[in-house]
């Protein structure tokens, strides 16, 4: 289900310059970075690159759902971690990306484990973007 415009709580504002091989900035100043493409795909690989910050932004924001599902449940998720991995690439339209999501919580066993990260991917908002548009896998 689709949000609109007066639902919004916070946006976030970014602006590149140089596309893949440039810079890349928030307009509050709290993060600026070189992105330069990965040496895999034929750059010097001495900057970030868009994958890096799609995966930092959906590892933080996987973690935020799956506390909110560990409140629910009552699970206890302290000193857990999510890692994600974003891959680029080509297919028929040029590029795409695949998603692999995984977690370590070590105060619960291997089946709850794994419901938790189900019901995370249910509720997180880059799980919902994504859905239908890209494969994303919980492992």
């Amino acid at each position: 289900m689709s949000i609109q415009q007066t639902d919004v709580l916070y946006t976030a504002v970014a602006t590149a310059e140089n596309g893949r091989d440039g810079r890349v900035a928030t307009e509050d100043g709290r993060l600026d970075v070189v992105v330069n493409p990965p040496k895999e795909m034929g750059g010097s690989g001495e900057g970030t690159n868009p994958e890096q910050l799609f995966a930092a932004g959906y590892s933080a924001c996987f973690q935020g759902a799956l506390g909110v599902v560990a409140r629910q449940t009552k699970a206890d998720i302290t000193g857990s971690t999510v890692t994600a991995k974003v891959g680029i690439g080509r297919n028929d339209d040029g590029f795409g990306l695949i998603v692999e999501i995984s977690a370590h919580i070590p105060h619960v066993d291997e089946a709850t484990g794994r419901a938790l990260l189900e019901q995370a991917h249910q509720v997180c908002p880059y799980s919902k973007a994504t859905r239908g548009n890209i494969t994303v896998t919980l492992v």
